[in-house]
């Protein structure tokens, strides 16, 4: 369905009714083994860890949304992005983003450092930065945009062409703008990975991830390495995103158009100092969101995310006290709003002096705005924000 629209692929690609019975919606296989013919033949599936219908599925939905070829699921986020990372040889050298999840961070820095690979923090909004960390064993450019939480972007197609005039591949985490919101592959990247537990999942109610690509050589790499390590996606999950990739689309459009108004409203309130959002021209990079993260529709979208700092960490608290339809929690993109401080919660693995260096305050608040009912979510926060 490589033409098709992505409303259209989000319900049909990988959801064909089943065979045997002809029900509509596609049946969980749970089973972990499955029978053979004789010895090494089979109906395509031998042993669950090495491949299952039901996450097969899925992989093939999620890649088609993403316009590629190859989808790699396994059970979280944290267990795609290293996965994608042992792809490389000990030795082997990382540009990544300075701003990158907390998660990723602790990863990178804690285990797989460890093992012999190099990583190097750089502000990848600057192609000069990034050109300049370039080493002969360099072999990955690893980048979030938007990041979180400071939601700084970084410019897909001119970081995957200097990437590419250097022989490096380039991957980006999506997760923020999901498939509807902006489309990587399309700009340059040789993978995208996501935390399907967000907006994909959508529903707060499972842990997965995902690596997209249109590189066979990179995906066989990978099917392997999902194979071998065995953090596999359950059948179960597998079931659950299929079910909510249907509905991608229409939630992540709903996240978008209520995080706009509220982020424009956010700056009318005294006890806030600043507010990030890149749907707000006062975003330093609101040129480049308004021409890289486009919806289906060709349409210019920025996100559920809301980021904003408060005057003092008094106020910060007192925020948190009185807010009531927000609910403080880690995660993001689910259909009910959630707020963290990014300082303690996220990023609490981040040493102090790193993240004063990216600009992490204390008092910052990030938001995920959810699907609720716009006028409902505004009075919560102007209660909240009140003197």
């Amino acid at each position: 369905m490589k033409n098709k629209n992505f409303f259209t692929k989000a319900i049909h690609v990988g959801n064909a009714p089943d065979e045997e019975t002809g029900a509509v919606t596609s049946p969980i296989h749970f089973s972990s083994t499955f029978k053979q013919n004789e010895v090494g033949v089979h109906n395509g599936y031998d042993y669950s860890r090495a491949g299952n219908p039901t996450r097969e599925r899925f992989e093939k939905n999620i890649c088609s949304l993403e316009d590629a070829s190859y989808g790699i699921a396994f059970s979280s986020g944290m267990a795609s992005i290293t996965a994608l990372f042992q792809t490389m040889s000990s030795g082997d050298h990382v540009i990544i983003g300075r701003n990158v999840y907390g998660g990723t961070y602790r990863m990178v820095t804690q285990v797989l450092s460890n093992h012999g690979f190099e990583f190097d923090f750089v502000d990848t909004r600057s192609l000069n930065e990034v050109e300049s960390m370039i080493k002969t064993n360099t072999k990955w450019v690893f980048a979030e945009t938007p990041t979180n939480p400071l939601l700084e972007l970084c410019d897909i197609r001119a970081l995957s062409n200097l990437s590419k005039s250097n022989g490096l591949k380039l991957a980006i985490d999506n997760t923020f703008m999901s498939p509807y919101g902006q489309s990587p592959i399309g700009l340059g990247a040789d993978v995208v990975m996501h935390s399907a537990t967000k907006f994909i999942g959508g529903h707060s109610d499972l842990i997965a991830g995902v690596l997209i690509t249109n590189d066979s050589v990179l995906a066989e790499n990978l099917y392997f390495i999902q194979k071998s390590g065995g953090a596999i996606l359950s059948p179960f999950d597998s079931w659950l995103l299929l079910r909510s990739t249907k509905t991608l689309a229409l939630r992540f459009q709903r996240h978008s158009d209520n995080a706009m108004a509220i982020a424009k409203t956010l700056q009318d309130f005294s006890r806030v100092k600043s507010v990030l959002y890149p749907g707000l021209q006062s975003h330093n990079q609101y040129d480049l969101a308004t021409k890289q993260q486009k919806n289906p529709m060709g349409k210019s979208i920025y996100g559920s995310i809301i980021s904003f700092e408060c005057q003092t960490k008094r106020m910060r608290d007192l925020f948190l006290e009185k807010i009531k339809l927000f609910t403080l929690a880690e995660s993001l993109g689910g259909v009910e709003s959630l707020v963290c401080t990014p300082y303690d919660m996220t990023h609490a693995s981040v040493p102090a002096r790193i993240k004063k260096s990216m600009g992490l305050s204390p008092n910052l608040v990030r938001l995920s705005v959810g699907i609720e009912y716009l006028e409902d979510l505004i009075n919560d926060l102007a209660q909240a924000l009140d003197e």
